[in-house]
């Protein structure tokens, strides 16, 4: 429908223009003459105070729109797009009141903190407020992200413990076992194309052992990760991955984040509210610092992964970050880059680096949560990455 049709009549031709006038706003040109009463009214107010009647110069929006800087104002808004709207909604309306209306500051309120709706953009958001953020206010903060945290472990933990755990099995497999460390299953399996017939029998060219706990290698984990205002989500995650991994007893976990400094927050890893809580988002990034001390505290190259998380963005030394990269590849270690972990997709990102990354046999390539166990367990394995065929 556009607006130059005739009005349509009956109940169809009512709802169609409800929904068009809650789209275009109500303005005197919207087309529809159609008014609002009830929730829809409602709706349309809450909608109204954040997105005004239209695309608007900041200022005008800002002075159009119905929240104001007022904490009790914004509290009543919350709670009508709590009613009005689902969930992924509100996520979404609430980010768009911070970014456009500016009202970052509020959430230093503990009553404001308690009646938002709690996802990793706002995770984020407070982090990069925490130093600014008053004594009264940071036990709530931390209620609010530890709801967010314990509610992504319950979604990503069970998946990454069986992929890397399949993972670490199958690198741990001897390849010529004793007879009592030999995987009859697998053994079999692998040999079905020597199956002689006449003798009902299959001949076993080659055996599949079992990796021995007592004599497996514990593998290395060294999550390096830009802590930059952009890469909010992706630490938010990182902190979640980081824990998960460090329960695993065969994986030796460490949690590098940077800016121009490096703060490694492995100590921290029990719990990744104190991580989040660790970090300082904002300012600039030095890679090349950040890989010297992850490369620094690598001792057995053959057995370590390291994620590097970031855009790419270098502020420090180009030439000695791609040199560190290619001198840990050269040791044995598997080089995983990552412009990004979280579910938006790939961000901004410095694309001279990431084609030298490339050269160099390591993809930079955007990573969802969902797709982090299939990248760890793939690196582990030392086979090639499930690089997404969109990068």
């Amino acid at each position: 429908m556009t607006v130059s049709e005739p009005t349509p009549v009956g109940d169809a031709g009512r709802e169609r223009l409800r929904r068009w006038r809650l789209v275009l706003g109500g303005d005197a040109a919207d087309g529809t003459g159609h008014g609002l009463s009830g929730r829809d009214a409602a709706m349309d107010g809450a909608l109204t105070a954040l997105y005004g009647n239209g695309e608007q110069p900041r200022q005008a929006r800002d002075r159009s729109a119905g929240l104001g800087a007022s904490a009790p104002s914004v509290a009543r808004w919350l709670g009508d797009i709590r009613t009005y709207f689902p969930s992924s909604v509100v996520q979404v309306m609430q980010r768009d009141a911070i970014d456009r209306l500016g009202l970052s500051a509020l959430l230093l309120e503990p009553e404001m903190l308690a009646a938002v709706e709690a996802d990793v953009h706002l995770v984020g958001t407070l982090l990069s407020l925490n130093k600014a953020m008053p004594e009264t206010t940071k036990e709530t903060a931390r209620a609010v992200v530890r709801k967010v945290v314990e509610d992504l472990e319950k979604r990503l933990a069970t998946r990454t413990r069986a992929a890397l755990t399949g993972a670490l099995d199958r690198s741990a497999r001897i390849a010529r076992p004793r007879h009592h460390d030999i995987d009859w299953n697998r053994t079999i399996a692998a040999n079905l194309k020597h199956y002689l017939p006449e003798y009902g029998t299959v001949v076993p060219e080659r055996l599949v052992g079992y990796g021995r706990a007592s004599r497996s290698v514990k593998k290395e984990v060294v999550l390096c990760v830009d802590q930059s205002g952009s890469m909010a989500a992706s630490v938010v995650y990182a902190s979640v991955f980081g824990a998960v991994l460090a329960s695993m007893r065969s994986i030796s976990t460490r949690l590098v984040v940077f800016d121009t400094a490096v703060a490694d927050l492995t100590e921290e890893l029990a719990d990744p509210v104190d991580v989040l809580f660790g970090t300082r988002l904002g300012g600039g990034t030095d890679i090349n610092r950040a890989l010297a001390y992850c490369q620094s505290r690598i001792s057995r190259p053959a057995e370590t992964v390291v994620v590097l998380i970031s855009d790419l963005y270098e502020g420090g030394i180009r030439n000695e970050m791609l040199k560190r990269v290619a001198a840990m590849k050269a040791s044995g270690v598997q080089f995983v880059a990552l412009l990004a972990l979280s579910d938006e997709g790939a961000p901004a990102y410095d694309r001279e680096h990431a084609a030298a990354l490339a050269a160099l046999g390591a993809p930079a390539f955007a990573c969802t949560p969902e797709l982090f166990p299939e990248v760890m367990a793939a690196a582990i394995e030392k086979r090639p990455l499930p690089v997404p065929d969109t990068m």
